[in-house]
């Protein structure tokens, strides 16, 4: 083999073509025959399955001697190839061709080479077990499947018999009390008087299981389990306590237990920690502290359930820690360092790889998280106040005052105002502004909107001294109360509205003493708020204007009802026609009574709560509906009988005597005979109806008499064509009526 690679680079110049062709064809003939013999080699060896290694190693041998005669071949035919292409490109190419077949048939014995390395290994690693015959290979990989099966089961056993689990049955009702049949006995594996780390069994049977891939689900299952029905419960249940105890013949058991004395509906967070630890601890110096690879198994159990951990420890925990006002704060630095010990013991033991995690960066940002939890309970708060009775009700005076806090006033401001105190004193008018200038009118409010104001001003209290992220959130959170009413409201109380008259006015007033005190509440705190944007920020003067129209809105609402119900009792007097007719009179008369029932009803339900020239406007506006409807009724009459305007004359002189007593704003009888007398401030046609009713009594001379050629009181409440038309429909056709009508004009 040696003296053909010799005369294959003997030549230091050209080969001869031909002598190349034939040294290139002699090198095939050995390819083949080396080819064959591999093949009976090999074909031989599975045959007998007794091969002589010492023959096939000497195969190897030559096949790889073959390969480097080959390599070195090819390298100097490329290059000759390459000084030689414009001569012999055809030739060459042929050559070339021959060339990579053989390289491929090299490749193929190659692999060949390392089939029959592997065959060896098994050949050898069969002879060292002393066996005199192989199964065939698939036989052997059935074989192997089935072992492997084994051994998995085996291994399977071993570990349920290392770590045992007593959980409650299923069958038993569910419940944080089923936890505390909750128990975990990692056996002992060797004696007691070994140093308690994870035994040489336990590490072998762990590996094991890792080698066959079946740690991993083996963790995981364990893994699910200690979290739902152990380290979850702790956390969530003040009550429930963990202990270890350890037996010589069982080994250590961990068992959850309840305490006799715990009133705390959550643990706080050093509870929390100290019993996880305990958990942990207990399973990281008898079961975890074993080396899988690279890794801990507590590193691999650390991967499966921190996620999941992290999250139950904030939601179910410090979530509830964070201090409901700020003035506790300062304090909660404690839970900060707790919670950094916790994760440092988790990374000594290696159930955490991070440096920092979600837990402790929950607890680091407890400015944010009050923030958020204080803007939330206000908001929540809040609704549940809107969403309460309103007619549960307080007295408001004009000597009323919310109960704002001493604020200190910045130094310039101080200045400023003594400036102005000093100029004021000079410039000093005699007339001075009354004591209940710009204060609220005396009425009646919600209580739960009372208590609305006092939660705001309370929580721009807490904004003072706070971050400047927080005192921006708690502010804005106070916008967001009064804009959630201005929404919430009037959709939630929305039938009540229209049906009660009382809760309507309640409503009225709410809306209004709710805009009076935001005229002022931002300028009272705007000094000791931060201002990031521009100056005035801190303000709630823009939602004025829609407190006002929101409130009169709801009135006027329910004033419209009320005066369609007036309308409609009026409707069945048949138009005051015909009167002289018992059936007619009576409908008349019912339907007068009625309405003067309905007015009182009114005056009763809106008797101190509606401000007095609220409550004057209101009760005058419907009485005037009442009585326009009345003359509009009267007026269209075109023929009235002697006993219809008696009776027509009755029905008004009704309205005029009771009309006035329903103006009794005022809960002291005795107070309200004022308003009754300025009943023709407040009902725009009390005039008008008077004089009608003076003309259903009146003769012709006496109408003429008031009307006094267009410059009488019936003159101003009448024009001449009305009562023209009256005259007709109460007089008849005579010639005093002709006299009396040319005087008309």
């Amino acid at each position: 083999m040696a003296s053909f690679v010799t005369e294959v680079l003997a030549s230091s110049g050209k080969l001869e073509k031909e002598d190349l062709s034939g040294k290139i064809s002699k090198m095939s003939r050995k390819v083949e025959e080396t080819k064959e013999e591999l093949y009976e080699m090999i074909n031989k060896r599975y045959a007998d399955f007794l091969p002589s290694l010492q023959g096939s190693e000497e195969l190897m041998i030559q096949v790889d001697e073959v390969s480097k005669e080959m390599d070195a071949l090819k390298n100097c035919i490329e290059n000759e190839v390459q000084q030689n292409i414009q001569v012999a490109v055809t030739e060459y190419a042929k050559l070339k061709q021959q060339l990579e077949k053989n390289t491929v048939i090299i490749e193929v014995l190659g692999h060949l080479k390392e089939v029959q390395n592997m065959t060896k290994y098994y050949v050898d690693s069969l002879k060292v077990w002393k066996l005199s015959q192989v199964p065939l290979l698939g036989a052997l990989s059935s074989e192997l499947t089935v072992q492997r099966e084994n051994l998995i089961h085996h291994l399977g056993d071993e570990w349920k018999r290392l770590v045992i689990w007593r959980l409650p049955p299923s069958n038993d009702p569910a419940g944080p009390k089923s936890f505390l049949k909750v128990e975990l006995n990692l056996s002992r594996a060797c004696s007691k008087d070994i140093e308690p780390t994870p035994s040489a069994l336990l590490c072998c049977v762990l590996q094991a299981l890792a080698i066959q891939g079946e740690l991993q689900n083996k963790i995981k299952l364990f893994s699910q389990v200690l979290v739902k029905f152990m380290l979850k419960p702790v956390v969530m249940y003040p009550f429930i306590s963990v202990t270890v105890a350890e037996q010589q013949e069982e080994g250590i058991i961990l068992a959850l237990q309840g305490l006799e004395k715990s009133h705390d509906e959550r643990s706080t967070p050093s509870q929390v920690y100290s019993k996880l630890l305990m958990v942990l601890k207990t399973l990281h110096k008898h079961l975890l502290d074993v080396s899988i690879g690279d890794k801990k198994l507590s590193a691999i159990l650390g991967e499966l359930i921190w996620e999941e951990m992290s999250r139950c420890i904030i939601h179910e925990c410090l979530v509830h820690s964070i201090p409901n006002n700020s003035s506790q704060l300062e304090n909660y630095s404690t839970v900060i360092k707790q919670t950094e010990e916790f994760e440092k013991s988790l990374k000594e033991m290696e159930f955490l790889q991070r440096d920092s995690t979600d837990l402790l960066k929950y607890a680091r940002d407890v400015n944010c998280h009050f923030a958020s939890k204080k803007c939330k309970d206000v908001i929540v708060a809040a609704r549940k106040l809107m969403t309460s009775k309103m007619h549960n009700t307080v007295k408001i005076t004009p000597d009323y005052k919310v109960h704002l806090p001493n604020l200190p006033m910045p130094g310039q401001e101080v200045r400023a105002k003594q400036e102005v105190t000093k100029e004021v004193l000079t410039l000093e008018n005699a007339k001075q502004l009354s004591a209940w200038s710009l204060c609220l009118p005396a009425c009646r409010i919600s209580e739960s909107v009372q208590q609305l104001m006092d939660l705001a001003i309370n929580t721009l209290c807490e904004a003072i001294g706070s971050s400047t992220y927080c005192a921006l959130q708690l502010f804005f959170t106070v916008r967001n109360i009064f804009q959630l009413f201005y929404d919430v409201v009037p959709t939630y109380h929305k039938e009540n509205l229209l049906k009660f008259p009382h809760l309507a006015a309640i409503q009225h007033n709410n809306c209004m003493y709710l805009a009076h005190h935001l005229l002022t509440l931002g300028h009272h705190f705007k000094a000791h708020l931060p201002q990031p944007h521009s100056e005035g920020i801190a303000t709630f003067v823009d939602m004025v204007p829609g407190f006002r129209r929101l409130g009169a809105r709801c009135f006027l609402a329910q004033m419209n009802v009320q005066r369609a119900e007036l309308l409609e009792r009026l409707s069945t007097a048949h138009n005051f026609c015909n009167l002289d007719d018992e059936d007619n009179y009576i409908a008349a008369s019912k339907a007068v009574r009625q309405v003067i029932h309905q007015l009182k009803q009114l005056a009763t339900v809106w008797q101190d709560v509606l401000p007095v020239s609220i409550y004057c406007k209101a009760m005058g506006n419907l009485l005037n509906t009442a009585i326009t409807e009345v003359i509009a009724k009267i007026m269209m009459l075109e023929d009235i009988s002697s006993e219809g305007g008696e009776h027509l004359h009755t029905l008004c002189q009704t309205i005029i005597e009771e009309g006035p007593l329903v103006f009794t704003p005022l809960a002291e009888e005795n107070k309200n005979k004022k308003y009754q007398e300025e009943v023709p401030l407040y009902v725009k046609k009390w005039g008008t109806f008077k004089e009608l009713v003076i003309v259903l009594r009146a003769n012709l001379q006496e109408i003429v008499d008031r009307w006094t050629d267009g410059k009488g009181p019936l003159a101003v409440e009448f024009s001449s064509t009305e009562i023209k038309n009256l005259i007709r429909a109460l007089f008849q056709n005579t010639e005093r009526r002709a006299v009396a009508l040319t005087k008309i004009k």
